[in-house]
């Protein structure tokens, strides 16, 4: 039996361009890629719903961690960043060479994506298919069918594998076409398209902008923290971040490394803040001064703020007034 590779997301698209091929007696098995930058890690959750997907569709699922792989796309993409800091063509080529090595460990003759034409601008273009096929070297080999018969035929369905006239003509970003063929298909449990990627939010974009420069040999903590608190470049080398709820400080405390320095207000309720890099005295001033504008206090007022260093370090503290709106501003990432 012929058999096909899936990059099932778990999106509605990747589901549905999976059933297609599968109602044409073929066997699919799903691939899918599991980094730091998906939205749903930042809330301690699988990164798709594809598991979910695969077991709806009866078919296996091998998930990849691709997270260390994909910093140095995310560094340097060969063909630039979408409207934030998102290498969506590079990621894609990525993860179809990534697949495209899977496809040949278990005897797969091609690849299923759930893309549309025109969907995304960066990625979903005829000349980015186009780009992705040639530097993967599955020219020919990737059937998009939920778009395919806008497109040129594959390999496959030139070969009589798969029935071209059984696959669709979807193109734009409106999502009605795909809506209604799941209505036709009975499928009624898929995600919203809410969410996605970190790295076309504009505020984690800031943020990962910043660590590049600041920090090129970046960890996979550091990417971590970028999801968690309010950031602050105090200098190039010092970074403080201040979490907003009992959940993000105890987060905040959990990731501090053992050269960091923990921030907390003595007696009054506040924040967790975390500080890395080299402080000096008035790196604790203006550290102390972040933790009081965020703390429970009249804003005239000076607080004591308690600091040590991580983990476990002996405790120390500075009274601090709130930092001005104007200098807040200048610091925030």
């Amino acid at each position: 039996m012929v058999k096909a590779i899936s990059l099932l997301s778990g999106g509605l698209d990747s589901i549905l361009a999976t059933r297609l091929v599968l109602e044409q007696g073929i066997e699919v098995e799903a691939v899918n890629f599991l980094t730091v930058f998906c939205d749903r890690t930042a809330r301690g959750k699988d990164c798709s719903s594809a598991k979910s997907a695969a077991d709806k569709l009866g078919i296996k699922l091998k998930v990849f961690e691709v997270s260390k792989e994909c910093f140095e796309i995310v560094k340097n993409p060969r063909y630039g960043y979408g409207s934030n800091i998102n290498p969506c063509l590079d990621c894609r080529i990525f993860m179809i060479k990534k697949a495209a090595q899977y496809m040949k460990e278990i005897g797969a003759s091609f690849l299923i994506t759930g893309e549309v034409l025109g969907q995304r601008p960066m990625s979903q273009r005829k000349e980015a298919m186009r780009i992705a096929e040639r530097d993967s070297g599955l020219k020919g080999l990737i059937l998009r069918p939920l778009s395919a018969r806008l497109l040129e035929p594959t390999i496959p369905e030139k070969e009589g594998v798969v029935d071209r006239e059984k696959l669709l003509a979807v193109k734009g970003r409106s999502r009605k076409p795909q809506i209604e063929l799941a209505r036709q298909l009975g499928i009624n449990d898929y995600p919203d398209p809410a969410g996605g990627c970190l790295l076309t939010d504009p505020g984690f974009a800031n943020r990962m902008r910043d660590l590049i420069k600041h920090k090129p040999d970046f960890t996979m903590g550091e990417v971590q923290l970028l999801k968690l608190g309010r950031h602050f470049r105090v200098s190039p080398e010092t970074k403080f971040i201040v979490g907003r709820n009992k959940e993000e400080n105890e987060k905040l405390t959990n990731l501090a490394g053992s050269e960091d320095f923990r921030f907390e207000p003595a007696k009054v309720k506040g924040p967790v803040g975390i500080g890395r890099g080299n402080f000096d005295k008035e790196h604790f001033s203006i550290a102390g001064s972040i933790i009081a504008r965020y703390s429970d206090k009249d804003e005239s007022r000076r607080i004591e703020v308690l600091y040590e260093k991580m983990p476990g370090g002996g405790q120390d503290s500075i009274v601090s007034l709130p930092i001005t709106e104007e200098t807040l501003k200048g610091l925030r990432i």
